[in-house]
């Protein structure tokens, strides 16, 4: 029987980090948490498990051998597929110049180790539900944009349809200015003229 949460359940959740003891402890602590969790063993891994399976969050080192956790994380934010993927960097790097240099990479939050178990998962259900909120905001966005769109035409409509009804009241009332200076002319010219005897 498998431990693993349904798709869906909170979310997905791929770590990236080369210490094996690493990903088997996060990869616990957030499938109990109820997450469904990948794991890639360095950055190119990283980079393909993000593009393959689109998590809604990356867990991602920065010391590994090959390219860096920066530099995955710039490869990610550059590719408009994962730009949008939220990456927490996790890292026995804990100066300020570090953690500015994530932050300038593109991550969204930075936890330092050795972890706390209530912080990691305080700061990915944090991270999930900004995420989340800005999803709504993009959905509740588009459909605003959608029915300004939809009310622009019908405006547009409603203003065409109401100019060729001016056109055509216009044109009718000519039509009908013209029918009664003719009648009046021709009853004018009626009463002038001698009614004809037999």
């Amino acid at each position: 029987m498998s431990s693993r949460p349904p798709c869906g359940s909170k979310g997905t959740i791929l770590v990236v980090d080369d210490t094996p003891a690493n990903l088997e402890l996060l990869k616990t602590i957030l499938t109990r948490a109820g997450y469904e969790v990948c794991v890639a063993v360095d950055g190119k891994s990283g980079i393909e498990g993000a593009q393959f399976s689109a998590p809604d969050l990356i867990l991602l080192d920065i010391m590994m051998p090959g390219m860096n956790g920066y530099d995955v994380c710039a490869n990610l934010k550059a590719d408009e597929a994962t730009r949008d993927i939220p990456v927490i960097f996790i890292s026995a790097l804990d100066d300020a110049l570090d953690k500015v240099k994530a932050f300038g990479a593109g991550g969204i939050d930075y936890i330092s180790k050795p972890f706390q178990f209530k912080e990691v998962l305080a700061r990915v259900q944090n991270q999930l539900m900004i995420r989340d909120l800005q999803q709504q905001l993009t959905t509740q966005n588009q459909r605003l944009q959608l029915e300004a769109e939809i009310r622009l035409r019908a405006e547009m409509e409603v203003r065409s349809l109401n100019e060729d009804l001016e056109v055509r009241v216009r044109q009718r009332t000519e039509e009908l200015e013209k029918s009664i200076v003719s009648l009046k002319r021709k009853r004018s010219i009626a009463s002038i003229e001698p009614p004809m005897t037999r």
